[in-house]
């Protein structure tokens, strides 16, 4: 069990990129398969899907590599973490490296990116960066 399992999850995608996995095992969460959901239609990841694995759920992340075998995702950061929450309204949503990343966020209607937040109107947890 992990305090800030968010970080993990972005810990293990990133691991697994590293190491030119073809994919990643992450223990199930609710809010982990949504943001992995996220990751999936921004094309930072291939493809999501949840799994019984030695009697325990599972998310399984299908990686995305291009044609020279280099990652779709290079990095990522978390920015809400357990010891220190950061919420931003809708103007207050930060750029992520020149507006080539994306910011995740928690809100009140779920899980979103930066611009789906801004088109529902809503402001949130900003939880991590994508680039």
């Amino acid at each position: 069990m992990t305090s800030d399992p968010i970080a993990d999850l972005l810990t293990r995608v990133l691991n697994g990129y590293r190491a030119r996995l073809p994919r990643v095992n992450i223990p199930h969460s609710r809010m982990k398969e949504r943001v992995c959901g996220v990751l999936c239609d921004q094309g930072y990841v291939r493809a999501v899907d949840v799994e019984t694995i030695s009697g325990h759920k599972a998310i399984v992340v299908q990686l995305s590599y291009d044609a020279h075998q280099r990652p779709a995702m290079l990095g990522a950061r978390r920015i809400s973490r357990p010891g220190r929450r950061m919420y931003a309204g809708i103007d207050e949503f930060p750029k992520v490296r020149g507006g080539l990343g994306l910011s995740i966020l928690s809100t009140s209607k779920g899980i979103f990116r930066d611009e789906d937040a801004r088109l529902q109107k809503v402001g949130g947890e900003l939880l991590c960066e994508v680039w």
